[in-house]
């Protein structure tokens, strides 16, 4: 607390000096500027830092302590608010100097020269007073970065969020994933997406589209990637099955359409795809039309925008589906397969999903669409997250 709150004022009371020396020097005479120039390089170095790589460790400080505090206290908002605030206020300041200080440096030989040195020390500083834009950036600058909430900045730097940083391994690819989207239906302090409505039954709550009496189509809920540029996609979603999915709706072959029963993940606008997770209408039944294109003996088969990109699952375990949410066997974790459903919990790499494009980066929007083809068949979700890197 002493670190954060009490050195981000005292810098701000330093840039406010500096800010109103320049003011008022910069009118008078160029002697008197020189004399001003020098004396702010000797603030510079015995006031704020010292020496150049003291203030990267007092920078660092801050960071850290800042981040104990978000980890400590995860709920606090008004010594978040200001430290942010104090953190924009503070880099604005440098901003003002440097300016200023770029205008004056072709003034004279001796006052150029000073004016150089503090610029290079301000453009030293002011990196290290704006957040990261992206969890990949904090772990290539610090590699020993744990896993955590983090404050990141938007493409713009005009806003800062906390998000989580997956500093380790997913879907086998290295640390530095940004969480865009996440959702854990099972703490009762969380909320349903506006766009969704909530299911609940027993202990089960989850968020779906029927209970809004939407007719046949999509409910979508969209995540930002606040700029950051991503080659890489790495997610998993848990579900249920209501009533009598169907799987792929193999009758529509339009990604923009209600092609599936269950949820169809995509990025940007036009939608790409990235995934489709499939709620089949039975694990023991091999019906031509509705079941898992995934399970033995099945003669179903996907749209070819789909691909082998899609999980499938049921959660009833009869023949035919009745009106229930079938909480007892969840979707898409690879848990509770019967033999007919076998290859489909043995695909590669479930519950997670996972895209790679290569070269091909983007900083699209993540779009998750909970589908159907009836208005009564609903693949309510309780659990989801996505990352990026």
């Amino acid at each position: 607390n002493s670190n954060v709150t009490g050195s981000l004022p005292d810098f701000n009371e330093w840039a406010n000096g500096v800010a109103s020396k320049v003011n008022s020097n910069v009118t008078g005479s160029l002697p008197d500027f020189n004399e001003w120039a020098n004396g702010v390089a000797s603030k510079v170095n015995s006031n704020v830092t010292g020496s150049f790589p003291d203030f990267n460790e007092w920078a660092n400080g801050v960071s850290q302590n800042t981040l104990q505090l978000f980890q400590s206290y995860p709920n606090f908002t008004g010594l978040d608010e200001q430290i942010l605030q104090n953190t924009r206020d503070s880099a604005q300041k440098l901003i003002n100097i440097a300016n200023t200080l770029s205008n004056l440096q072709d003034t004279s030989a001796s006052t150029g020269g000073v004016a150089v040195n503090t610029l290079l020390f301000i453009n030293q500083m002011y990196p290290q007073l704006i957040p990261p834009l992206s969890c990949k950036q904090i772990l290539r600058k610090t590699p020993n970065s744990p896993s955590g909430h983090y404050i990141l900045t938007s493409n713009n730097g005009a806003t800062n969020y906390s998000t989580y940083c997956n500093m380790g391994t997913l879907c086998g690819s290295g640390g530095g994933w940004t969480r865009l989207a996440y959702l854990d239906m099972s703490d009762p302090t969380q909320n349903c997406p506006s766009a969704l409505e909530l299911y609940q039954s027993g202990s089960v709550r989850a968020c779906g589209r029927s209970l809004l009496n939407i007719p046949v189509g999509c409910v979508s809920v969209k995540f930002p990637s606040n700029g950051i540029s991503y080659f890489q996609i790495c997610g998993r979603v848990t579900g249920y099955q209501h009533r009598s999915t169907d799987g792929p709706n193999t009758h529509i072959d339009d990604l923009n359409s209600h092609y599936v029963d269950g949820v169809s993940i995509t990025h940007g606008s036009p939608r790409q795809h990235v995934w489709t997770l499939m709620a089949g209408n039975s694990e023991t039944s091999l019906s031509s039309s509705n079941s898992c294109p995934c399970n033995n003996g099945s003669t179903v088969n996907v749209q070819s925008f789909v691909g082998d990109h899609y999980f499938c699952e049921s959660g009833n375990k009869v023949s035919t589906a009745s009106n229930t949410l079938y909480t007892s066997d969840p979707l898409w974790d690879g848990q509770g397969c019967g033999s007919l459903e076998s290859p489909c919990c043995n695909v590669t790499g479930i519950p997670w999903f996972h895209r790679d494009y290569g070269s091909n980066t983007t900083t699209d929007y993540i779009e998750l669409r909970m589908c159907s083809d009836f208005d009564d068949e609903d693949t309510p979700v309780g659990y989801y997250e996505i990352y990026v890197k």
